[in-house]
């Protein structure tokens, strides 16, 4: 069973930057695509950021385009994403989350029902 443990949220000022780190235990993330979404408060999880198993291939919400960076590093088991030019809309909790069946990830890898393992979430907090 695959535990994943996100780490590095916390308050911030606009235009500030915070890496989020996603560790995993229990098994390995060699051959296992990641994603990292955010929800608010009374809203749908959002889709963030993917990578594939290698670190290949990454996608991205136009929302973070530009400003957000995944990366993967299978050494560590660990994903993270790296948060620039954060705004006060980026005020959410964020989840990073693990494809272990890895079957359909390229066509869906912006949604959270291809992802079968989730971390508890990490608070990120912008002001203005």
């Amino acid at each position: 069973q695959v535990q994943l443990v996100e780490s590095g949220g916390g308050l911030v000022q606009t235009g500030g930057s915070l890496r989020l780190s996603c560790a995993a235990s229990g098994g390995t993330l060699n051959t296992t695509p990641m994603g990292w979404f955010r929800q608010g408060p009374g809203k749908e999880r959002e889709f963030v950021a993917a990578t594939s198993w290698a670190g290949s291939t990454s996608f991205y919400a136009n929302s973070v385009k530009g400003r957000f960076t995944i990366s993967k590093d299978n050494a560590k088991n660990t994903v993270y994403v790296q948060m620039n030019s954060l705004k006060p809309e980026d005020t959410v909790v964020y989840y990073c989350a693990a494809d272990r069946r890895a079957r359909t990830w390229l066509r869906n890898y912006n949604e959270p029902t291809e992802y079968d393992y989730w971390g508890q979430g990490t608070e990120v907090t912008v002001t203005s």
